[in-house]
């Protein structure tokens, strides 16, 4: 198991660009089954889930060429229908193949996806909505077996769900007739997946939490350039607000962090717009504590509410953090405990949870609590603490930066999943951070 040792206390300073959206790059990789012709994705990002995700494909015909941050993609000879559980069951990517593996061959065989364990992710949504569409889904030993001739329908989400409508976008692109996805996500991620299925042929339209596909015959290669990852742009963001430092992070739009840039307004924390682009996100005096709720977007995002838990420990007063996308979210508060961190577990009066949380509130674990309260300004010190899942880990590492003292943090395959070089990119802000491989 491979680890980072952390050296905090320094303000880190200087530019940094964002990289390529994770939660796009990994849906090009399946869009690309949906046309014979070649598919070229630029501004991928080198990280363990995307990578993965073209290794999923690649049994089944799929040829994945990688050139610097550009993955050139041809599913021209698929002569198989089944993913490997090898590979598969390790990216929640994985169902999304589902569609278009109909689409081209009547069947498909996919292992139970994977990815990070944040509580019952709806995958039982995903299938229930392909069946809607005509699809005949058996679930035996680990595997997804579907066959049939997908069809337009009418599909309506219990739940806001960002991974499940993407997983009927591409299903219904080459099904026969109309679908109409209603409560349909917005997350700016599902729209660049649109513009890319779109510019390859699809006829797809969205009209606010509606989204209409009209099923095509067939769909042609393109070249296309993703989104950055916001997740990415807030990381650093925290990273240069929570150490007292001075970051612009370039590559990002600040329409797609809206909700966070309101939350930094509201806790004292310095940002300047540079241009559309570029933003400078530094500290300019001492934090206050504030609420935050997550939510789907254009709400305050649920991967953002980890890291920010670090820039509320060095706030003066009592922060709260509800929790409303995942019943199970919170488990680098422990490891924050380890720094010194002062966070009560807290359980915020909601008259129906049923219906207000954004997941099945019965799938709840004795022991799992939705909000938690933060108490500051404390001085965190070093600590030996284990990654959980890829927010986690970052969290973990801006808290390191913040810390007095070297901190050690294991697990850190979970991070290479979702930042590219990761420590290579905060030693050129000048944070001292070593990864150390294969030790025990």
């Amino acid at each position: 198991m491979n680890k980072f040792a952390v050296t905090g206390g320094k303000p880190l300073q200087g530019d940094i660009r964002v990289g390529g959206a994770k939660n796009v790059a990994m849906k090009a990789v399946i869009a690309a089954l949906l046309t014979e012709d070649d598919l070229e994705i630029c501004n991928i990002p080198l990280i363990s889930s995307v990578l993965g995700t073209a290794k999923i494909v690649e049994p089944v015909g799929v040829n994945v060429e990688l050139l610097d941050h550009t993955l050139k993609i041809s599913a021209r000879n698929l002569h198989t229908h089944k993913i490997p559980l090898e590979l598969g069951g390790l990216y929640r990517s994985v169902t999304m193949a589902i569609g278009p593996l109909l689409a081209r061959t009547g069947k498909a065989i996919v292992p139970n996806p994977g990815g990070c364990r944040l509580g019952k992710r709806p995958v039982n949504w995903h299938i229930q909505a392909l069946e809607q569409m005509g699809a005949k889904i058996n679930y035996k030993d680990g595997f997804f077996y579907a066959e049939g001739k997908l069809h337009g329908s009418k599909i309506k989400f219990v739940k806001n769900t960002h991974t499940g409508t993407e997983t009927i976008i591409l299903a219904a692109v080459l099904a026969d007739g109309e679908t109409l996805i209603e409560n349909a996500a917005e997350e700016p991620e599902v729209d660049d997946l649109i513009f890319l299925l779109n510019q390859m042929g699809a006829n797809i339209k969205r009209h606010g939490r509606v989204i209409k596909i009209l099923g095509v015959k067939k769909m042609h290669g393109t070249k296309y350039s993703i989104m950055p990852d916001r997740n990415e742009a807030i990381t650093y963001a925290i990273a240069a607000i929570a150490t007292k430092g001075s970051v612009r992070v370039t590559n990002c739009p600040r329409k797609y962090i809206q909700s966070f840039l309101e939350a930094l307004d509201v806790v004292n924390a310095g940002w300047e717009a540079i241009d559309e682009n570029i933003t400078r996100f530094y500290y300019k005096q001492p934090l206050k504590a504030c609420d935050i709720i997550t939510s789907y977007h254009p709400g305050f995002m649920t991967d953002w509410q980890a890291p920010w838990a670090v820039l509320a420990t060095q706030a003066n007063g009592i922060s709260t953090i509800h929790e409303t996308v995942f019943e199970h979210r919170f488990a680098y508060v422990e490891e924050l405990k380890k720094m010194g961190a002062k966070i009560e577990y807290s359980d915020p009066e909601v008259k129906d949870p049923v219906d207000y949380y954004n997941f099945n509130w019965l799938d709840r674990k004795i022991g799992d609590h939705q909000g938690i309260k933060i108490f500051g300004p404390t001085d965190l010190h070093d600590a030996v603490m284990e990654i959980s899942d890829l927010r986690a880990g970052a969290t973990l590492v801006l808290a390191a930066l913040t810390a007095k003292g070297t901190s050690i943090l294991h697990g850190t395959e979970h991070i290479d999943r979702g930042y590219e070089n990761f420590d290579t990119q905060l030693k050129k802000l000048g944070a001292e951070v070593k990864r150390i491989k294969g030790e025990i």
